[in-house]
This record gives C-alpha cells, structure tokens and sequence, in this order.
C-alpha cells in the first residue's frame, strides 16, 4: 500500500466528538482548496456511521457550496432524516468557520431483488495493463520544465490510467478534442470486505476526472488556459456491489456547456461490464 493510500484512508477514519458529529481532518495540502472528492467521502463516511450495517448507501445527493480550507477540520453534522422499514435517508452538513462548505443527502436500502436490465454496454477499450501509469503519462504530457509537473506528478492514493487523450494534449492538438473520457482506476491494495468502504473511495475517485470531461470538449486545460472552475452539485447512485481494488472502468461525457456552468455524466463499469455506479456532476466553469 503506497503511503497517498494509506493517508486517504486516514482521512475518511473521522472522528466522533458527539452523537452523530464528526470531526475530519485534510492532507498536508496548501497548494490547492480541500479536494472536492475528499469532502463526500468523509461526509459520506459520516452518515454510514449512523446507519445499521444491513443497509446499503444507494445513491447521494450533493451541493458544494464553498470551497473547503485545508488548513484547518471539517465538522460534519449529521441529520438522522427518517429509518424505515427498507429505506434510511441522512443529510449531512459540513461546517469550517461557523459556516456550511458543503451539503450532502444519502439514502441506504436493505439489500433487495428486483427486475433487472442494464441499456448500456461497457465501452470497448483497451484494458488498464496495456496503458500507463498517471504520473508516468503526465511527465510525458509536461515535460520536465512545467510548473504543474510536480504537483500533478506526485503519488496519489487511486491508479488512474487514461484510455482518451488528457485535457492538456487537447490544448495542444485540436483534433485530440472530444466529448468523451475513459479512465481505468483502481486501489491498488486489498482491501477490507466492508461495502461503504468500497462505495466512499468509488465517491472520492468519481470527482477527479468528470469535469475535466467538460474541458476537453473546448480544448480547454487547468494551468494551460485563462479558466477557472469549481463543482457546483454531485450526485451519484450505486447500482450493485463492486470493489474498488478491482478494476472499473470510469466511462465519462458531457452532453452540455453553457451559462457559465458545464454537465458531465459518468457510468463506472466492473471489468466484467456491470455497470455498478451512475455519476452526474455540474460545475462552474468561466475562461476570461
């Protein structure tokens, strides 16, 4: 287990400081605001602590409404909504400074059959093994002068392997642009069988690529273009278990851009192509 890992799930092990109060720390991190990714999954942690262990998280509903301060903890206070029968739902609200950064709805279902149909197909790629690591293809993207190489080159906790061009050699190359991204990832350690686990870190890793989806459309890159973004809503709905030691495929779109804000849409297939996990995601976007 490389040490990114291990210091991630660090991070989702909150603390409790009152009867569901939850107190979560952030990395050792100044360069940028508190990763979006980091804040559902601890809210997400947060609320499964408050639910019986028979019943699964099956879909959120998420608002970020400021951006998070590394420097300092974030309280998630959670709201017991209502326990039925089948159905627990939760809100969580992530406090710093006396104000909400971030809110969160989640509902948890006792494990049920039902109808089953699956419209979409796994998307015909070529599997993680034949493509690069992250880090090494972002030195070959960069080059050793760029400002970004080191902190975008740095471990990180989730082995993400890009099957579509990255939003930086669309930038570069027009006829790289595209709607579509396709990304490869996994933890790359064994993991613990507990499923809220394995549903927090598929919530942590689904924040990292989609609205990049939206920037590949305009050959638009973070640090390469005059843009400024920020994720305004995340919702996400867990259709069936999976692991996230395994491999999924993140298979992403953005069907809209405009008004300042862009769409993205995400399905994450298990290798065997079962589509175990929905995502849709809007942010701000704005190119000066």
């Amino acid at each position: 287990m490389n040490e990114a890992l291990k210091e991630l799930l660090a991070l989702l092990d909150l603390e409790q400081i009152e009867l569901d109060i939850f107190r979560g720390r952030s990395p050792e991190e100044r360069i940028q605001r508190v990763f979006g990714g980091q804040v559902a999954a601890q809210a997400l942690v947060a609320a499964g602590r408050t639910v019986p262990s028979d019943r699964h998280v099956h879909s959120l509903h998420a608002y970020f409404i400021r951006p998070g301060d590394p420097a300092i903890p974030i309280v998630y206070n959670v709201e017991r909504v209502r326990d039925g029968r089948s159905f627990t739902t939760r809100r969580v609200v992530a406090v710093q400074h006396g104000k909400a950064i971030f809110t969160m709805s989640a509902s948890f279902q006792v494990l049920e059959s039902g109808v089953e149909h699956q419209a979409s197909a796994m998307p015909d790629v070529v599997g993680p093994e034949e493509l690069p690591e992250f880090q090494e293809r972002m030195r070959e993207v960069l080059g050793d002068e760029s400002p970004w190489r080191e902190w975008l080159s740095k471990p990180r906790p989730v082995d993400a392997r890009y099957v579509t061009p990255l939003t930086w050699e669309a930038h570069r190359d027009p006829e790289l642009r595209g709607a579509e991204t396709n990304v490869w990832f996994r933890y790359d350690t064994e993991l613990p069988d507990d499923p809220l686990l394995h549903v927090v870190l598929a919530a942590y890793a689904s924040d990292y690529t989609l609205v990049d989806t939206v920037l590949l459309t305009h050959g638009l890159a973070w640090g390469a273009s005059n843009v400024v973004g920020a994720s305004l809503d995340h919702a996400m709905w867990f259709h069936r278990p999976f692991r996230a030691d395994d491999w999924v495929l993140y298979a992403q779109e953005s069907p809209w851009s405009g008004a300042a804000r862009g769409l993205a849409r995400g399905q994450m297939f298990t290798r065997s192509g079962e589509l175990a996990v929905s995502v849709v995601q809007e942010a701000m976007i704005r190119v000066s």
